[in-house]
């Protein structure tokens, strides 16, 4: 298919483009910018006056559902909704059931989201068998299926020796572990920060040292092995120290932050809200201000939307009870947008905590726009706004901490390997 794609405020926080041009696709690719190739003619044609043209969102966490709890959100649910997001790629973590342990079931995951519409998938293999950290998988063999890192998701690593010995292969080979830094016995059966709220209510709590005491670990182990590691989803102030003064120090370690952890904060579980009862758990309005400071400064990498739906009697308990997590996809873009506004950045510096950097974590050909380059592009109305309900989510998972709220900007067309994916009946 050729796309045309006319009058559009084209930004590449990559290159610096920041521009309104005209954007030309044929066979997957984009093939010009500003002026028509030769004997171009378009199949389809997008008026993108007063719209931003943008890399596709590239996502970190996603969780698809699949196999194993399709009774959450099926795999083509999910992948839809993060084309409504302007979402292009997406890394979906080993937590399903059975885990991404196998190559058998990774090539299964990698066939399913092929043939299916939606974003280009990259699973992220399990570092150990069933993910009870004893026993590491045959990484080389999971990579070979597809798998661009390895993780343990949010199942506990509580043996340091299997983590040693996991980062010293890793090392060897070349293969990315990301790492969600929490100690098992400090966060065991937490449910909330260890703050106010904790205090008021009498909820059990996880501590701050649950994150930093396991970040201590493992940055100690990076400075031995060299490994290259990815510390997923931040949530205080005291980590994000830790990593600056590990990046300061040269380590080899990225990290990212959920998007919901950049505007939420310990306060918003005070009306027992099991929305916002997340992993890790929302900390203090301390420890958030210190997330989007680190955000901007780049000691935090990148944004994450966290994506995990939850079916509606998982939520409704009491909050000690409900399922962790919350859906993500189709807000990551208008709460990126709303955090950059609240810090007075521009478009293109919010963009490139979603697109540029996080693809190159994934280390993908993706989020950035450019002459033979993959066509994978977001196209946002950023004056527009919409609000957030059951109606509105097109992820299974209605589970949102922002039911009722009003957000910036709305995705209108997400192109995907050249092909006009996602088309929103606003547009």
């Amino acid at each position: 298919m050729k796309i045309c794609i006319r009058n559009g405020r084209v930004i590449d926080p990559a290159s610096g483009l920041d521009a309104v041009q005209d954007v030309y696709i044929a066979a997957g690719k984009v093939v010009a910018l500003g002026a028509a190739p030769a004997d171009f003619h378009a199949n389809c044609e997008v008026d993108a006056t007063g719209l931003v043209v943008a890399p596709g969102l590239v996502d970190l966490s996603v969780r698809l559902r699949e196999p194993g709890f399709e009774y959450m959100a099926t795999l083509e649910s999910e992948m839809h909704a993060a084309a409504v997001g302007g979402i292009t790629s997406l890394a979906c973590p080993p937590d399903t059931d059975p885990p991404l342990d196998e190559p058998g079931l990774v090539e299964m995951l990698k066939f399913r989201a092929k043939n299916s519409p939606g974003p280009r998938v990259y699973p992220v293999g399990a570092l150990t068998w069933k993910l009870k950290g004893e026993r590491l998988t045959e990484m080389a063999e999971l990579s070979e299926a597809g798998c661009v890192a390895f993780s343990q998701a949010d199942a506990p690593m509580v043996d340091t020796m299997v983590l040693l010995r996991a980062m010293e292969y890793a090392y060897t080979f070349g293969f990315p572990l990301w790492l969600r830094p929490q100690d098992y016995h400090l966060a065991k059966d937490g449910v909330v920060h260890d703050g106010i709220v904790s205090a008021r209510y009498g909820l059990p709590a996880i501590p701050v040292p649950a994150e930093t005491v396991a970040l201590q670990t493992i940055l100690l182990l990076v400075r031995e092995t060299r490994a290259r590691v990815h510390l997923c989803r931040l949530s205080s102030r005291a980590g994000v120290e830790m990593v600056r003064r590990a990046k300061a120090d040269g380590l080899p370690v990225t990290c990212d932050v959920g998007i919901h952890h950049v505007h939420l904060s310990e306060l918003d579980t005070a009306d027992f809200n099991a929305h916002c009862h997340l992993v890790p758990p929302l900390r203090s309005q301390r420890d958030r201000d210190a997330l989007r400071a680190a955000l901007e400064d780049g000691t935090i990498d990148c944004i994450c939307s966290d994506h995990a739906p939850v079916d509606a009697n998982a939520k409704e308990k009491p909050f000690q009870e409900a399922e962790a997590g919350a859906t993500g996809v189709e807000l990551l873009l208008p709460l990126t947008l709303k955090w950059a506004a609240e810090r007075g950045l521009g478009l293109a510096d919010a963009l490139d905590r979603v697109t540029r950097r996080p693809a190159a974590i994934l280390g993908v050909d993706a989020g950035r726009i450019g002459v033979g380059r993959p066509a994978d592009l977001c196209i946002f109305d950023p004056a527009a706004s919409w609000t957030v309900s059951g109606k509105t989510l097109a992820s299974l998972g209605k589970n949102s901490p922002y039911l009722g709220m009003e957000m910036p900007g709305r995705v209108r067309y997400t192109v995907i390997d050249g092909h006009l994916d996602y088309r929103s009946n606003h547009a």
